[in-house]
């Protein structure tokens, strides 16, 4: 499962990340950080899904 949400966190990383943990702090915060530049919001994502 943590494969399938890397790969829609690479896609659209708001969404590997609501997968993750839901609509919490870090959902808004990766939404904010895909706004100010796709990468920084792909590397959140996969942060948070790995660390979890």
């Amino acid at each position: 499962m943590d494969l399938l949400k890397i790969i829609f966190a690479v896609i659209l990383p708001p969404l590997g990340v609501f997968l993750e943990v839901g609509l919490t702090g870090a959902f808004w915060l990766n939404i904010i950080l895909t706004i100010l530049g796709y990468i920084p919001g792909i590397i959140h994502a996969i942060w948070i899904i790995a660390n979890r």
